[in-house]
C-alpha cells in the first residue's frame, strides 16, 4: 500500500477562524499517538481570513478513514461543526518523499 495524502480547506464562520485552528491543533495532539499518521499540518491563509488548510499524510487511506471513527476525533468534529461553513477537499495526493517536520 502507498501512503495517502490529503489537502483540505475548512471555512469558518466570520471571526471563528482562531477557534477552529485551536480545535484542529488539539487534533494534532491526538494524532501524535497514531503511528499511522505521518504528518498533520494546520495552516492559515493571509489572504483568506476565514480559511484553515490542513495537510495530512497517512500510511494508507484506510488508516485515515479509521482515524475518523475514533472517539477523540468524533468529539473534536462535534465541537468544530457549529463554526464550519464549508469543507473542501482540494486534492488527494500520493506522497513520494520529502522531509516532515
Amino acid at each position: 500500500m502507498s501512503e495517502f495524502g490529503l489537502f483540505g480547506k475548512f471555512t469558518a464562520k466570520e471571526g471563528e477562524r482562531d477557534t477552529l485552528v485551536k480545535i484542529l491543533l488539539e487534533a494534532t495532539e491526538s494524532m501524535k499517538s497514531l503511528d499511522e499518521c505521518l504528518l498533520y499540518l494546520v495552516n492559515v491563509s493571509n489572504d483568506e481570513p476565514n480559511a484553515v488548510y490542513v495537510y495530512e499524510v497517512w500510511k494508507s487511506e484506510h488508516a485515515h478513514q479509521a482515524s475518523l471513527t475514533l472517539e477523540s476525533t468524533q468529539t473534536l468534529i462535534k465541537r468544530a461543526k457549529p463554526i464550519i461553513t464549508g469543507i473542501e477537499r482540494i486534492s488527494t495526493l500520493q506522497p513520494r518523499g520529502g522531509k516532515g517536520l
